[in-house]
């Protein structure tokens, strides 16, 4: 279920103010944040953020096609290391999946 529109899009008040800060000094260096939920506004547009995926920040240049999405979806935290066989059973097993002797 999505926000309502009389209520528009959640901005943290904090990144708000860094943003806007940002703009005014012109200053383009990353601006750290831990507000995943935060909406992605045109006012962000060209500017890097370090969002936090729970471990560390992870830089995030933001572009026109991003507008309307979430913070958090373009850090993510969690980190596919595959589905391969270890030890033993790989060498039982072989890369075919059927037992081989």
């Amino acid at each position: 279920m999505s926000r309502s529109l009389k209520k528009g899009a959640y901005i943290d008040e904090k990144l708000q103010l860094k943003v806007k800060k940002a703009l005014e000094s012109g200053n383009r260096k990353p601006i750290k944040t831990w507000a995943r939920a935060s909406t992605i506004t045109p006012e962000m547009v060209g500017l890097t953020f370090g969002i936090h995926n729970g471990k560390k920040h992870e830089e995030v240049l933001i572009e026109e096609s991003m507008i309307g999405h979430r913070l958090g979806e373009f850090s993510p935290t969690r980190k596919f290391k595959g589905h391969a066989k270890k030890g033993k059973l790989a060498k039982v097993y072989g890369s075919s999946g059927r037992f081989e002797e």
